[in-house]
C-alpha cells in the first residue's frame, strides 16, 4: 500500500507529465521520494527530481561537467535538450532559464554536488543529447 507521500508523488508527477514512460515515471518517484526532499511539497519534489532526472539521463551533462564546465554552465547548454523531453512527455512546464535551483537540493547530485549519476543504458532515449559545444 502507498503511503500518502507517495500518493501525492505519483499524482504530481501525473498532472505534470501525462505522457512519461512508466519506467521513467518509476525512476523519477523514486528520487522524488528521498529523505532529504521531504520537507519540501510533492509537487516541488517531482519537478526537481523529474528535471534532476532528465539532465543526467537525457542530455550530455555528465559530460559537460567531466570536461570542466561548471555547474550553471553546463545546465544552461543542456536546457533546450530538457525541455524537449518535457515537450515530447507533454510537460504541463517547462525549464525557464530565468529559473534558479541553486538553493534547491538537486535529487541526483546530492546536497554537496557529488553526482551519484544513474546509468544511462537503462534509460529509454539515452545518449540522445546534444553537446552544445562548439
Amino acid at each position: 500500500m502507498a503511503t500518502k507521500r507517495q500518493t501525492e508523488i505519483a499524482k504530481a508527477l501525473r498532472n505534470l507529465t501525462p505522457m512519461i514512460p512508466f519506467n521513467e515515471a518509476e525512476d523519477v518517484k523514486r528520487l522524488a521520494a528521498q529523505p532529504h526532499l521531504r520537507s519540501l511539497p510533492a509537487p516541488v519534489s517531482v519537478w526537481l527530481s523529474l528535471v534532476a532526472h532528465i539532465r543526467h539521463v537525457h542530455t550530455d551533462y555528465d559530460e559537460l561537467m567531466d570536461d570542466g564546465y561548471d555547474r550553471d554552465a553546463a545546465r544552461h547548454f543542456v536546457m533546450d535538450d530538457i525541455n524537449a523531453v518535457l515537450e515530447r512527455w507533454q510537460a504541463t512546464r517547462l525549464l525557464d532559464g530565468a529559473e534558479t535551483e541553486a538553493n534547491l537540493p538537486d535529487p541526483v547530485e546530492g546536497d554537496d554536488g557529488d553526482a551519484s549519476r544513474p546509468d544511462k543504458s537503462t534509460a529509454r532515449g539515452a545518449g540522445r543529447g546534444r553537446s552544445r559545444r562548439s
